[in-house]
């Protein structure tokens, strides 16, 4: 059974299991104070001239997928109040092409790559792109071909640039690996570092598959053997070989409780769908606090 030992998990707001730090965004709460990367970002923001509403994505096979975003183009069936007012405001706010058109080598996501890659194509990503905000999530193939220290290194040097450049940084942890199992856990909280020090908001996916699914996240254990369907298919968040986000078709496009935790693109989907939406609300597209009120009623 792939059970990750107990390290330094710590309790986020009261509930589940998340990386410790106060840059950490988890779908199903929402804080009434600004989190510390808001001030942060609203710095950064001021300094930005690129493309606005635009919202690029940097990182490997798990994000160049068709499965990751693109598929929020329709609706999610099946939303809870509050994720539905995140989606509506994404939905009104970002640019059409960012949905599905961003998609590709040239705009900073493709299979088999390491922050490596991004270190070496960043800046040309940034003067082509110009985007206002930038999802970063590199560490899977990373685990096997990329030292620790080189990797939050290298992915500190990224953010930083999108920084400099006046792009607001979202963070994400990759998902736990089945065969590097320790590897990821500390990949993982190498970025959650980097998220505290740099101030910016962490997507903390890799603590939110465990929180959901501590004992059987891993499609590829024995007990999903003989569940019928192809890699994707497995009734968990990771597909049968262990790294990659699940995608049952059965959870397609549905944001229910079951869905979310049964599919692992479903997932990571809501997770940055609702991060993204708080760095609208907080730092992009900011509104009176009492409209914000009026909105929430």
């Amino acid at each position: 059974m792939c059970r990750l030992p107990s390290l330094s998990w710590v309790m986020i707001w009261g509930v589940g299991w998340a990386l410790a730090g106060p840059a950490v965004l988890r779908g199903d709460e929402k804080s009434d104070e600004d989190p510390d990367w808001v001030e942060a970002m609203t710095a950064v923001h001021a300094r930005f001239k690129g493309q606005r509403r635009t919202f690029a994505h940097f990182g490997d096979s798990i994000t160049v997928s068709m499965a990751f975003w693109s598929p929020l183009r329709q609706q999610p069936k099946e939303m809870s109040a509050e994720a539905a007012r995140s989606y509506r405001r994404v939905e009104q706010y970002m640019q059409e092409k960012c949905w599905a058109k961003w998609k590709g080598p040239e705009f900073g996501n493709d299979g088999t790559m390491t922050i490596r890659w991004a270190h070496q194509n960043i800046d040309g990503w940034l003067q082509r792109l110009r985007p206002e905000t930038a999802l970063i999530m590199f560490g899977t193939n990373d685990v096997r071909e990329v030292k620790l220290e080189e990797y939050t290194q290298k992915t500190r040097d990224v953010v930083r640039r999108c920084l400099d450049n006046g792009t607001v940084v979202i963070l994400s942890t990759m998902p736990p690996h089945s065969r590097f199992v320790k590897e990821s856990q500390k990949y993982a909280e190498a970025l959650a570092a980097i998220a505290r020090e740099e101030r910016v908001p962490l997507v903390d996916y890799f603590g939110e598959i465990l929180r959901r699914r501590p004992d059987d996240w891993d499609g590829s254990l024995k007990k999903f053997k003989d569940i019928p369907g192809g890699n994707y298919e497995v009734p968990t968040l990771l597909a049968r070989d262990g790294e990659h986000p699940s995608n049952p078709q059965a959870h397609f496009g549905s944001f229910s409780k079951e869905a979310l935790n049964t599919s692992g693109y479903g997932l990571r989907n809501y997770l940055v769908m609702t991060a993204y939406d708080r760095v609208i609300e907080a730092v992009l597209d900011p509104k009176p606090k009492a409209e914000q009120v009026s909105e929430n009623d």
